[in-house]
């Protein structure tokens, strides 16, 4: 006798690749959209680092306007690729759980459920956070504009270059 665990026919199996293939396809979105945000994450450190390179006169007003934005923003980055992750994980678990079953013959359908569901859940989190960051990142914009209408700002900036 066995120890519960039974080998699959290829029926089984093949059921359970037709069954993961929806969670395959949403791990490679999650894996796309946490790319997106480490470039974005690259870019918002970048912009902190030049402001800090800067003298001290042009800086000042950059650091008064552009870095409390920057801050926000890499903080929702930071959130939005923490519930990237968490979503790949359940996902991953998820297909986990497909194979599984089908290697210990146990019925999954609530464990694949709840699962799928709390991964588009974190998932749809991860683009409130990341839409969120855009809307920032289009303030600081905003914020930039106004600060290039001070007068003597653009004088100064050139006389350095």
């Amino acid at each position: 006798m066995t120890l519960g665990f039974l080998t699959p026919s290829i029926e089984q199996l093949s059921n359970v690749i037709s069954q993961v293939t929806g969670p395959a396809f949403l791990l490679a979105a999650e894996a796309q959209l946490l790319s997106v945000l480490i470039s974005r994450l690259d870019r918002i450190v970048d912009r902190a680092r030049d402001i800090a390179e800067m003298s001290e006169e042009d800086a000042r007003a950059h650091r008064k306007v552009e870095l409390p934005i920057l801050r926000r923003r890499a903080k929702l980055v930071h959130r939005s690729i923490y519930l990237g992750v968490a979503s790949c994980v359940v996902t991953s678990f998820l297909v986990i759980l497909g194979f599984g079953a089908a290697f210990f013959r146990f019925r999954h359908e609530y464990g694949a459920g709840a699962l799928f569901i709390l991964a588009m859940a974190l998932f749809t989190w991860a683009l409130i956070a990341f839409a969120r960051e855009l809307r920032l990142g289009y303030s600081e914009i905003e914020a930039g504009a106004e600060l290039l209408k001070k007068p003597g700002w653009l004088r100064r900036s050139h006389a350095q270059k």
